[in-house]
């Protein structure tokens, strides 16, 4: 593999707001989240759980996702996957503590971004929510009241496969070399 290859994924993946429908198979949303969760986290702890929903439940999960009219696009959605967070282990808790950071965060994130990531190798669109309903979200998916839901990943097949131009900050803004 090239440094090309992932620029590639990078410029080809975009947020999806456009779905057509189409269920994703539960096959291709396996191999995604099997992918994504190899991704890196602090002191290897994995502090995440993927709840994916297919089929009947995905229209009460998109409900939980549109609140004031937001992400009305997610009723489309093929499949919707919820990245909870689950329990670190103790060097994991006790170094964030020392340093002030909360890895746990920062884990949910990384393996966000490797699952829309796996999500666009597979072929399969995606699009980040972080509008949601928590409490309903729990009930529906049958997980305890303590457990976080930072975002839901809306995954399935756009509509059109028009590719927007990525729009950046000059690299004079967001990146120095010392």
């Amino acid at each position: 593999m090239q440094l090309d290859d992932i620029r590639n994924l990078y410029l080809h993946r975009q947020s999806c707001r456009s779905f057509d429908g189409r269920e994703v198979p539960e096959e291709t949303v396996r191999a995604i989240c099997e992918t994504a969760l190899l991704a890196p986290s602090a002191c290897n702890a994995q502090p995440w759980k993927l709840v994916a929903v297919l089929h009947e439940k995905r229209a009460a999960v998109a409900a939980c996702l549109q609140g004031l009219g937001m992400n009305k696009f997610a009723s489309d959605a093929g499949a919707l996957v919820a990245v909870c967070e689950g329990k670190s282990n103790l060097t994991a808790k006790l170094g964030g503590r020392m340093k002030g950071t909360d890895f746990t965060a920062n884990d949910l994130g990384i393996l966000t971004a490797h699952l829309v990531l796996a999500a666009d190798a597979a072929g399969v669109a995606s699009c980040i929510l972080g509008w949601r309903n928590e409490e309903q979200l729990r009930a529906l998916l049958g997980l305890g009241d303590k457990t976080r839901i930072p975002v839901v990943v809306a995954l399935g097949y756009p509509k059109t496969e028009d590719i927007r131009p990525k729009q950046r900050k000059p690299l004079s803004e967001t990146f120095t070399i010392l």
